[in-house]
């Protein structure tokens, strides 16, 4: 896909997606909608793209849907689609479903504003690191709409139902310091580090690990959020290690430990992912 409203750059074995519509904020459209699921698919197809960063360009990360149209803004109906209540389909869900499916670890690298699907689209991404300038906003009861892109499945388990339910029901803007002290992000940084810091993280990943050990264990780790007993985790983790413990990445794990030299893995998620795996479409 011919991207216009993202930037796609690969650099020592890492994605960095680029939201980029500066003189708007980098607001969501439906063209950024379908360049970030392209993107997403395009990281998961190659082998050696380790870890995917997504940012914003200019003063924004992503200021929400783009309302330039008015207030039939969020009318499928008056924008021409013939969706029914059973048929439409949130573009910011297709979204956070695409990056949860992922196998490839995401960090987000929040350099500005992120309100409404621009702070919901960083939901299911594994790492939020935020700059001092970033703000953010959970703003869609002030619009007189509700949360969407699944943030009502994913919000309440990374910051608690407390801490969502303040955020959700005030729609207010709030710092990237009650982001942090929420559990929303992981840290906040200067602007001038938050690349630097988003980079030497993927290259931590990219540099030291198996893909496909990364690949399973960001998926076990996500799937069993919603996993009614840790016996659901104790079966999926007693076939992973089953199946891995004879591949040949463990067997280079262990080999470049004990010889004290840098691991060279070998297997590549595209082909060597195990036979189990993805476990949850077979119930």
């Amino acid at each position: 896909m011919d991207f216009r409203e993202i930037r796609w750059e690969v650099a020592d074995r890492v994605a960095t997606i680029t939201l980029e519509r500066p003189e708007r904020l980098n607001a969501f459209t439906p063209r950024m909608c379908a360049e970030l699921l392209s993107a997403f698919e395009r990281a998961d197809d190659d082998d050696e793209v380790r870890a995917v960063i997504v940012t914003g360009a200019g003063r924004a990360f992503c200021a929400g849907a783009d309302l330039g149209s008015g207030g039939d803004t969020f009318d499928s109906t008056a924008q021409g689609q013939k969706d029914t209540v059973d048929t439409h389909r949130d573009g910011g869900g297709l979204v956070t479903l695409r990056i949860f499916e992922s196998i490839k670890p995401v960090i987000a690298a929040i350099n500005g504003p992120a309100v409404g699907v621009g702070a919901t689209m960083t939901l299911p991404m594994d790492v939020r690191i935020a700059s001092t300038d970033a703000k953010f906003g959970f703003v869609f009861t002030r619009r007189g709409i509700v949360p969407e892109a699944a943030s009502s499945w994913f919000l309440p388990r990374l910051v608690g139902i407390e801490r969502a339910a303040e955020w959700v029901y005030t729609g207010r803007v709030f710092t990237a310091e009650e982001a942090h002290a929420g559990r929303l992000v992981s840290r906040v940084v200067s602007p001038a580090d938050l690349l630097p810091a988003a980079r030497t993280l993927a290259r931590e990943i990219a540099d030291h690990t198996s893909a496909v050990s990364v690949a399973l264990a960001r998926q076990m780790m996500w799937r069993m959020l919603g996993a009614e007993s840790p016996v659901d985790a104790h079966r999926v983790d007693s076939k992973a290690i089953f199946s891995m413990g004879r591949s040949a990445d463990a067997y280079e794990g262990v080999s470049s430990f004990l010889e004290k030299r840098p691991a060279r893995f070998t297997m590549k998620p595209s082909q060597d992912m195990p036979a189990f795996y993805p476990w949850w479409r077979s119930r």
